[in-house]
């Protein structure tokens, strides 16, 4: 089984401080050696993940010329379809062998952020398709919100140190699709090495092999979940926020066993984001004589733009 450690969220939101404290611990301790873990007890009911699986499923069964019309130009892809091999890992020029979509925030209550995200892309021929889309994102976004709860704990910052930053935060929820692999790949994999550009991820689909993570001492190891439980890790912007002290973890999809090539892999990652004037300057308390500071001060959207340049989703 996976090496990656386990924790339960319903230990943070019990009302015990002893079962309270034990979660904060936990992910602080995960997060800090290994920059992921898997999580029970979060938002997500077994009816609304197998009808967000059926949906996007049928999505990607559709005709391609069909798809095709979903891929929005001028917008980095930040919403709506990216077509297979389109984007890439920061400093490899071959084309990731996945395509994805994406639904992007809900805003409540502020003009300036309607103006600011593209809007979400309608599917019509599939009713239940944003729906359900929506649902889902509401929900791990609300699991997130608790993660970074005990994380502002673990870092000795006010409980609700992150509300503020991530209510309408730029958060993306990506369904993506592997297709099978009909031939020996060019130097490419269902998703080359990377960190995560956000504040944390929350992975639903990481039950079978594929996802690997990198551990100190440059090891890859698989990280599997169970079923009932979301893969969440560190990405970048909290990293740089901590100062390193939790890490970003490199991590991949490698290709399956050959024997494998012929079956389709899906998953669908969280992109935690705040939204884009929230400060990543290292944390004073981060900080000292063991610790210098590492990171330049940089806002949350400044980052991203540089991230996506890098990516080749957006030209610069």
């Amino acid at each position: 089984m996976s090496l990656v450690p386990s924790v339960d969220l319903s230990d943070f939101i019990s009302g015990d401080p002893n079962r309270k404290q034990k979660f904060i611990d936990e992910i602080g301790k995960a997060f800090e050696d290994i920059g992921f873990v898997a999580l029970s007890g979060h938002f997500l009911s077994d009816e609304l993940v197998e009808g967000l699986y059926t949906e996007i499923k049928k999505f990607f069964d559709l005709p391609q010329a069909t798809k095709d019309e979903y891929e929005i130009e001028g917008i980095g892809g930040q919403r709506g379809y990216t077509s297979f091999g389109k984007e890439h890992a920061k400093g490899r020029k071959e084309g990731d062998l996945k395509e994805f979509w994406h639904f992007g925030q809900y805003v409540e209550n502020d003009s300036r952020l309607e103006a600011e995200y593209p809007e979400n892309v309608i599917v019509k021929e599939l009713p239940e398709f944003n729906t359900i889309g929506k649902e889902t994102y509401k929900m791990l976004e609300k699991t997130a919100k608790y993660v970074l709860r005990a994380l502002a704990l673990h870092l000795n910052l006010e409980e609700t140190y992150f509300d503020d930053f991530i209510k309408n935060g730029n958060s993306i929820l990506r369904p993506i699709h592997y297709p099978p692999i009909t031939s020996e790949p060019k130097n490419a994999v269902r998703a080359a090495a990377h960190g995560d550009i956000n504040l944390i991820t929350l992975l639903m689909g990481a039950h079978g092999k594929g996802l690997q993570v990198q551990n100190h001492k440059g090891e890859w190891i698989d990280a599997i979940a169970k079923p009932d439980q979301l893969m969440i890790n560190v990405g970048d912007m909290l990293s740089r926020l901590s100062n390193n002290k939790l890490l970003s973890t490199i991590h991949q999809v490698v290709n399956p066993p050959r024997e494998l090539w012929g079956t389709s892999r899906y998953s669908v990652p969280f992109f935690m984001h705040p939204v884009s004037e929230m400060p990543l300057n290292c944390l004073e308390n981060c900080i000292d004589g063991s610790h210098p500071k590492l990171h330049e001060d940089i806002t949350a959207g400044e980052f991203l733009h540089e991230r996506l340049i890098e990516l080749g989703l957006i030209k610069e």
